[in-house]
């Protein structure tokens, strides 16, 4: 069939023509939204999940809602070797830029900014010479608000002066943080300090944040509040009717069909992860003769999309394990798909745990495992063991 009207995305945090599945966290973000809007206390808000199940793909279509109701909205993707300062300080200029033409007193939104390019500058990380780094900003910085150089004290005073504006308006503001899980420890506890001051205050201001599915232990070991000051969201593989429904609406906007048998091995094939989903759909269009697509058409295709996978989803990361670090992985995926005990790999290795510990520590950093909990690690891609199983030791 025709490549060029084929509807499946299996892209990096692209939104798929049907977002199937998602109804409940859409609903819970749009109550949060409304809450806020009339004034009532509302938390801030964390995905988790494995890669490819669509937590950004999520968070971008929560910026899409709020940027409906007039929000300011700004993004950041959290990295480890950043901190969070700069990177918070351009989201939020995005953020009120965007509210700045609807606001009756320009002196507001000035002092603002002022307040924004102090803290902005005052970054004890930055490299020498580079203090004098602003987001773009043309009024002096202020002296006095958010520079004090301790990120705890400066971040809840941004957040508080930058409610303040939304207030003025009576909208909110949003600020979107991807790979959350990779925001510095220091930074995580700011992060959090602010959020409580802010929960306090009833200030129109949330964070909504994404990460890998450890991430409420990231936030709890920082700040033991953690727990009551977001509102959490696991999301993972889609049930079979969703997981249908993101198969067969984009295809019937088109004319094409699929037969129920197609439908049984693409569900089979792509375990309802999100984008296995739209990974086996795009390849199987690609490969169908005509509509409707039939189990003879994914039992051709299947292996060229496994192989795609192969390269790009696994072996991408695969590669950038040292030899050490895939030897750990390998005999994580010899005991199984499930979080296996950090003690048991160990054992299959011939090793003692403490020895592996680098190895381990660094594949956490590099965002291939994480800890299930306290002893055991997992996978942070789905079919990941099984993709190792495959590969020669």
């Amino acid at each position: 069939m025709d490549p060029v009207r084929n509807p499946y995305a299996p892209g990096a945090g692209q939104r798929p023509p049907e977002l199937a599945g998602r109804d409940r966290e859409l609903q819970q973000f749009e109550i949060v939204l409304e809450r806020v809007a009339r004034g009532r206390p509302e938390r801030s808000m964390v995905i988790t999940g494995l890669r490819g199940v669509g937590k950004t793909v999520l968070l971008n279509t929560f910026k899409s809602m709020a940027m409906q109701r007039l929000w300011g909205t700004g993004k950041i993707e959290a990295r480890p070797d950043q901190s969070i300062r700069r990177p918070v300080a351009a989201a939020l200029h995005l953020a009120i830029r965007e509210l700045a033409p609807r606001h009756r007193a320009p002196e507001r939104i000035e002092e603002f900014l002022g307040v924004l390019k102090a803290f902005a500058m005052r970054d004890p990380s930055a490299a020498k010479g580079t203090s004098h780094w602003s987001p773009g900003i043309d009024v002096p910085a202020s002296r006095g608000r958010a520079d004090s150089g301790d990120l705890e004290i400066d971040l809840t005073e941004l957040f508080v002066d930058a409610a303040g504006v939304a207030t003025d308006l009576g909208v909110g503001i949003a600020l979107f943080i991807d790979e959350m899980q990779d925001v510095q420890a220091p930074d995580v506890s700011a992060l959090c300090a602010a959020c409580h001051e802010l929960s306090q205050s009833g200030g129109p201001l949330i964070v909504v944040g994404a990460g890998l599915p450890h991430l409420p232990g990231v936030l709890s070991a920082s700040k033991s509040y953690s727990e009551r000051l977001f509102r959490y969201a696991r999301i993972d593989r889609l049930d079979r009717e969703a997981a249908d429904l993101a198969l067969i609406a984009p295809a019937e906007s088109e004319g094409v069909e699929f037969t129920q048998e197609a439908l049984d091995a693409l569900y089979e094939a792509a375990d309802g992860y999100p984008y296995f989903v739209q990974a086996y759909g795009k390849v199987a269009w690609d490969l169908a003769l005509s509509s409707p697509i039939t189990a003879d058409d994914i039992k051709v295709s299947a292996p060229e999309a496994e192989e795609e996978l192969a390269v790009g989803f696994f072996g991408s990361r695969y590669e950038r394990a040292t030899p050490a670090e895939r030897d750990y992985m390998h005999a994580m995926a010899a005991i199984g798909d499930e979080p296996v005990a950090t003690a048991e790999v160990a054992e299959g290795l011939g090793r003692k745990p403490s020895s592996l510990s680098p190895a381990r520590d660094s594949l956490i950093k590099k965002g291939l495992i994480y800890s299930a909990e306290r002893g055991f690690i997992a996978f942070t891609v789905p079919h990941f063991g099984k993709f190792l199983r495959s590969q020669p030791v």
